[in-house]
């Protein structure tokens, strides 16, 4: 699945970055996906295949930038959404009106979260901290000023035995028929167990620069802001750029030398 990749790594861990990359373009997808949806018959399906590039630059101490380019496929029916590794399964929507809706989904994903101790000298001696499988429920309300959503997940893969919350914003204005402006902002709740998981230190893993540390939970805040340009209802590309202010917990580990995590990412789609 990986066709390029700067710079080597594993191939466990290319994995995980390739993985992660999707995921990331899963959110960059949603206007495009839904604009030329409603140009589609009532009860078709959808299917896409593209190629998206991420650059992300992880928190960790030394660790380098990571960026992927990787394939992308997407499906969308009434009943089903994916788009890389996220599934959403789609239950009735509540309308409430001429201008506002209520979605809900039940969600599936893999989280890329993680990495191998040989990722930055931070993490020499570190045991590996893997992704895992995510599984919750997802509620939109959309409306004519700003679409609100939750999100509710949970670690069900076993590996940080996490759970994390999300309450989000966004809004998206188009000029013209091609062009979609889509800023957000995010407060992103993550557990003790996923903080600890992720960004603590063990007993039998500290040394004197890497002293023991128990995360505790803590609220991440996340902007971002994606542009879509639409060549037809087959042909679109978008740009994402994201910023993410981390929580205190999370900034006062050891293994952490910035409050900030951030990412860029292009991404070309064709629809059937």
């Amino acid at each position: 699945m990986r066709l390029f990749r700067l710079p080597a790594r594993t191939p466990s861990s290319a994995l995980v970055r390739t993985l992660a990359v999707s995921s990331f373009v899963v959110g960059l997808s949603t206007a495009v996906t839904a604009r030329a949806a409603e140009q589609e018959p009532a009860g078709s399906s959808s299917w896409g295949i593209g190629l998206g590039l991420g650059s992300a630059q992880k928190p960790y101490t030394d660790i380098d930038r990571e960026t992927d380019v990787i394939p992308l496929i997407y499906f969308e029916n009434d009943y089903l959404r994916v788009f890389g590794p996220t599934a959403e399964f789609k239950l009735p929507s509540l309308r409430m009106g001429d201008s506002q809706q209520l979605n809900f989904n039940i969600v599936a994903k893999y989280d890329s979260s993680g990495y191998e101790e040989g990722d930055s000298r931070i993490l020499d001696g570190m045991d590996d901290r893997d992704g895992g499988f995510w599984a919750g429920a997802k509620v939109e309300w959309e409306n004519d000023l700003v679409n609100v959503h939750a999100e509710w997940l949970a670690d069900v893969s076993g590996d940080s035995d996490g759970q994390r919350f999300t309450l989000g914003l966004e809004r998206t204005w188009m000029f013209g028929d091609r062009i979609m402006l889509t800023p957000r902002l995010n407060a992103i709740w993550q557990d003790k167990e996923y903080v600890d998981y992720y960004f603590g230190v063990r007993s039998e893993e500290a040394r004197f620069d890497r002293p023991t540390y128990e995360g505790t939970s803590g609220v991440n805040t996340e902007f971002g802001v994606r542009g879509t340009y639409m060549f037809d209802k087959k042909h679109s590309v978008f740009l994402d750029l994201e910023a993410v202010r981390l929580a205190s917990e999370i900034e006062d580990s050891p293994l952490v030398d910035s409050s900030t995590e951030n990412s860029v990412r292009f991404g070309y789609l064709y629809r059937f």
